[in-house]
C-alpha cells in the first residue's frame, strides 16, 4: 500500500502537499502506470484530514492526468511517461575534468535518467543547503565530497547521513569512515600517485631530487603528497613539497611533480631560459591528462575521468553497492 508523506509543519495547504507528494513520486518512480492510491476514506483516517481535502487533492490529480479513477474500485496512476530515475549530481567545482566526467555520465545513463548538476563550491553550507533542499525528490545523490581542508570531516559526514544509503553515491573520493553502505567510484590518491611514480622508476633513476609543486589554497585531497612521499623515502630520494613553481631555483638531477597547469607553465617557462634539458637534467610529470600536454610531450599521470563518469552512472543502473577503484595510469613522454 501506497505511503503518503506529508509535513506537518508545512504552511502549504493540505491538498496541495497531496497533490505533490504524488507527482514527486510518480516522477521518481516510486508510483508506476496502473498503481492504485489509498481511498479517500483511509488517507483521511490515517492523516487526520477531511475528506473535502482529499477529494480536491484527487480531483487536481485527475484533472492534470496523473490519476485515474474507476466506478467503484478507487483511484490508479495513470500516465503514459516511462518512468525514468532522477538524479542530483552535486560536483565540488566545475572544471574541463569534471565535465569530462559529467557527459560520460550522461552517455552512460542514456533516456533511462534525467540528471540535475549542482556546484558546492568546496562550502559545507551550500552543500547542506543543496541536500536538505532536495533531500526526497531524487532517487540518487551523486557526490563529490571534496571540502575545504579546515572543513570538520564529522560536518559533512552528519549531512552525507541523512541521505539514504542506498540513494547516495560517492564519487572520486572515497570516506573509509563514512559507515554507509552506498556505491563508491574513487580515486584512491595515496596508492595512485605512489604506483604511478613506481611504472616510471626506470625514468626516474636519473633524478636523484624530486619535487612535489602543491599549492596549499587549491583545496587538493590531503592524501595526495602521502603517496609522492612513501616513494621518494623507499627510494632514497631527496624530496619537496612546494607550495608554487615561482621562487623554484631549478637545479640539475631534479624531476618536479605538478598538479597546477599554472605552476607547468612556470616550471618550462624556466626551463626554457637555461640550458638544462628537458627529460635529462629536469624532469616533469603532470597530474591529469590534457590535449595540450599531449602537445607539449608531458609524462603524466592521471585518472581515467571517463571511466568514472561511465562506472559511476553502468553500476548506479545496476543498483551495485560496494567500491570501485577508478584507473590510475602513467603515460610516458619526453619531459622525463
Amino acid at each position: 500500500m501506497y505511503t503518503l508523506q506529508l509535513k506537518p509543519q508545512d504552511k502549504t495547504p493540505k491538498y496541495k502537499q497531496i497533490v505533490q507528494s504524488v507527482i514527486m513520486d510518480i516522477e521518481r518512480g516510486i508510483l508506476r502506470n496502473g498503481d492504485q492510491l489509498p481511498s479517500i476514506s483511509e488517507l483521511s483516517v490515517e492523516h487526520y484530514l477531511a475528506r473535502d481535502t482529499v477529494e480536491k487533492a484527487y480531483r487536481e490529480l485527475r484533472e492534470r492526468g496523473f490519476i485515474t479513477s474507476v466506478q467503484g474500485k478507487g483511484y490508479y496512476v495513470q500516465t503514459n511517461d516511462t518512468a525514468k530515475l532522477k538524479i542530483l549530481l552535486v560536483f565540488n567545482k566545475l572544471s574541463s575534468y569534471k565535465k569530462i566526467i559529467y557527459y560520460a555520465f550522461l552517455e552512460a545513463l542514456g533516456d533511462q535518467a534525467t540528471v540535475d548538476l549542482q556546484i558546492h563550491h568546496y562550502n559545507v553550507n551550500l552543500f547542506q543547503e543543496i541536500i536538505e533542499k532536495n533531500l526526497g525528490k531524487y532517487n540518487y545523490y551523486v557526490v563529490m565530497p571534496h571540502f575545504t581542508l579546515d572543513t570538520p570531516k564529522a560536518t559533512y559526514q552528519s549531512i552525507l547521513n541523512t541521505i539514504p544509503s542506498q540513494e547516495l553515491v560517492l564519487l572520486d573520493k572515497d570516506l573509509p569512515e563514512l559507515q554507509h553502505d552506498c556505491l563508491r567510484v574513487f580515486q584512491d590518491f595515496d596508492k595512485d600517485i605512489f604506483n604511478a611514480l613506481e611504472n616510471a622508476r626506470d625514468l626516474l633513476d636519473k633524478y636523484s631530487r624530486l619535487v612535489l609543486i602543491l599549492p596549499s589554497d587549491a583545496n587538493h585531497p590531503e592524501e595526495l603528497p602521502w603517496g609522492f612521499r612513501s616513494f621518494c623515502l623507499i627510494h632514497n630520494k631527496t624530496f619537496a613539497v612546494v607550495e608554487n613553481a615561482m621562487s623554484e631555483v631549478l637545479e640539475t638531477g631534479t624531476a618536479y611533480v605538478v598538479i597546477r597547469e599554472t605552476d607547468l607553465v612556470e616550471l618550462v617557462k624556466k626551463i626554457r631560459q637555461t640550458s638544462y634539458l628537458l627529460g635529462r637534467e629536469v624532469g616533469i610529470i603532470s597530474f591529469n591528462e590534457t590535449p595540450l600536454k599531449e602537445l607539449l610531450n608531458m609524462t603524466v599521470i592521471t585518472t581515467d575521468f571517463e571511466a568514472m563518469g561511465k562506472t559511476a552512472a553502468t553500476k548506479l543502473l545496476e543498483k551495485h553497492r560496494g567500491k570501485v577503484r577508478n584507473p590510475f595510469y602513467t603515460i610516458r613522454r619526453g619531459s622525463l
